[in-house]
């Protein structure tokens, strides 16, 4: 998957990469411009020369990944075929994650959205965007009679999020070592074939 390049420099790129790699390992408590800068081998005022603060780098982060995710989402436009659609916004998210693994709890962690009034501001706005694509096809399969119509789109998608999620947090407890590709495409299948057979009842 191409990286969007924002308007981020190469040394302000390893910044965020290092970022979401400490989260992994040690959570926004360990998350420091001290620890950031030990875990880089930079002094603290080099990083200072790239970011103002903590907060700054994060939500660099955060818009960094935004605009990959909507890139995701441009390069696989709905195709008007259910089933594929809702096949292919599993699979390239996944591919993405698995390229970028040390992403994953910055995108899906609970208690990062806590940290700044603005951090939370930007986790919102990216789980926006993801809500919106999914919510897009749902109603697509709603609309063609595909799938169950007992649940309003954003229902469902209140549920696929949270499952896609669940999987992602199990494979970063397995250290990224456990099968990603294959339990999201165990997952996408079956909430595929959970939702059309609701819809057949």
């Amino acid at each position: 998957m191409m990286i969007v390049p924002m308007n981020i420099k190469p040394r302000q790129l390893e910044i965020i990469e290092a970022t979401g790699k400490l989260l992994t390992t040690s959570g926004i408590n360990g998350l420091t411009i001290k620890n950031l800068a030990y875990e880089m081998n930079f002094s603290e005022s080099a990083l200072y020369r790239h970011f103002s603060s903590k907060e700054e780098i994060i939500v660099t982060l955060l818009n960094y990944l935004n605009e990959n995710v909507n890139k995701i989402f441009k390069e696989s436009p709905i195709s008007g075929v259910f089933e594929k659609d809702f096949t292919v916004l599993f699979k390239e998210l996944t591919y993405y994650f698995k390229e970028n693994p040390f992403y994953v709890v910055v995108v899906f962690s609970e208690g990062l959205i806590n940290e700044s009034a603005r951090i939370g501001e930007k986790i919102i706005q990216l789980m926006d965007s993801l809500t919106k694509h999914a919510q897009a096809i749902i109603k697509e399969g709603q609309e063609k009679d595909l799938i169950t119509r007992s649940l309003t789109s954003e229902q469902v998608v209140q549920i696929i999020i949270p499952a896609f999620r669940h999987q992602m947090f199990r494979w970063k407890i397995s250290n990224f070592e456990s099968d990603i590709t294959q339990s999201i495409e165990s997952l996408s299948g079956s909430l595929l074939e959970l939702l059309k057979r609701r819809s057949e009842q």
